[in-house]
Order: structure tokens, then C-alpha cells, then sequence
């Protein structure tokens, strides 16, 4: 596994870093199946359960119309910082938007080059996240992911983030059956 000759965690300007895509690939072998009975007047369920999936599901940047990108335009006040590599390549970065109507502080992206994960970059990254919620008295910490990124909800669960919501039509009308549903995931401070 090679390590990162470059650990420290900088501030990654707006002037130089807007629109600057993100070259996030998500690699999984496993999936949560969302299992929906319908709410009546006695109520309804619904169940995550982690299942393997028949292939390695593989999700790269380009197969999206809209690519993610550092500082977008709907994340107002965003900030963003990260880990920068020769001849400016973006390694590792955490993207974070205030939600000032709700208090809350939005990881809007967070990439850690593959090559460097499971060097505890990503814990330095999300450390920063919870550091700017505490300065800014946030009471929470939100954000998103798929349900067919296993590894990174099983991150985001070791850094005690846990399950708020979900959406089974965010991406498409057919996110169940794509194995692809947005998992919303919260830290809460006391």
C-alpha cells in the first residue's frame, strides 16, 4: 500500500478551486436491498438489508450528465479542504456547506484518492467537518450516500454517523431496482 508523502490538510481556495470536478470512483461488492411495505393507516416498514452483489458494482464520474465538482453554484458559502498532490491533483478533499435555516453543517463532497485510503486520511478529513461544526455551533452534521457504497456508509458509521432518512427517487424512478438509493446519515453533537 504506498503512503502519502502529502498529509496535511489545506485550504483549497475558491478562486482556484470552483468547478474543479471530482474524480470520485466508488468500487463495491455488496449493496443495502431497501425493502418497502406500504404505510397504511396501521403503518409500514422499511428495512436495509445488506446483501453481496453478483459483480463488483463500479461507479465512476463520467457516466453522470453532471459530474460533481468542488465549490458548486447552490452551495453558497461553501468551504472546502484537502489534500493536494504534484502538479495541483486534487488527492483527498472535504467540501462543507453551511445549512443555516436548519443549523446544520452539509458534506457536500468527500474524496479520498484510492490509492490512499486506509491511511486514516478520510477520519482527518471528516475530523475537519466536525471541527468547523463546533466553530460554528452547528447541532448536527448531514450528509449523503448510496446505498450501493457499502464502504463508505461503513466510514461514515465508524465516525458515528448514523441513519436519518432516505430517498427511493432521487437519482431515477427506479433506484430500488438499480440497487442505488440515497441514504441521508447524520452526526449529532450534544
Amino acid at each position: 500500500m504506498p503512503s502519502c508523502p502529502f498529509t496535511d490538510i489545506t485550504v483549497l481556495p475558491k478562486e482556484k478551486w470552483k468547478g474543479v470536478p471530482i474524480p470520485l470512483t466508488t468500487r463495491s461488492d455488496s449493496y443495502y436491498d431497501v425493502e418497502i411495505t406500504p404505510l397504511d393507516q396501521n403503518g409500514g416498514t422499511v428495512s436495509l438489508v445488506r446483501k453481496q452483489s453478483e459483480k463488483e458494482i463500479v461507479h465512476t464520474p463520467e457516466e453522470y450528465d453532471f459530474p460533481d465538482s468542488l465549490y458548486q453554484e447552490h452551495w453558497k458559502d461553501a468551504e472546502a479542504y484537502g489534500i493536494v498532490g504534484q502538479n495541483d491533483s486534487l488527492l483527498a478533499c472535504v467540501e462543507v456547506c453551511p445549512e443555516e435555516w436548519f443549523n446544520r453543517l452539509i458534506v457536500t463532497e468527500l474524496l479520498v484518492d484510492e490509492s490512499l485510503r486506509r491511511q486514516g486520511i478520510g477520519k482527518k478529513l471528516m475530523n475537519k467537518a466536525k471541527e468547523i461544526a463546533i466553530a460554528q455551533n452547528r447541532r448536527a452534521i448531514i450528509l449523503e450516500t448510496q446505498s450501493c457504497n457499502t464502504n463508505a456508509i461503513g466510514f461514515y458509521l465508524h465516525e458515528g454517523f448514523e441513519l436519518i432518512g432516505l430517498d427511493t427517487c432521487c437519482y431515477s424512478n427506479r433506484d430500488i431496482a438499480r440497487r442505488e438509493v440515497r441514504i441521508n446519515l447524520g452526526y449529532f453533537f450534544d
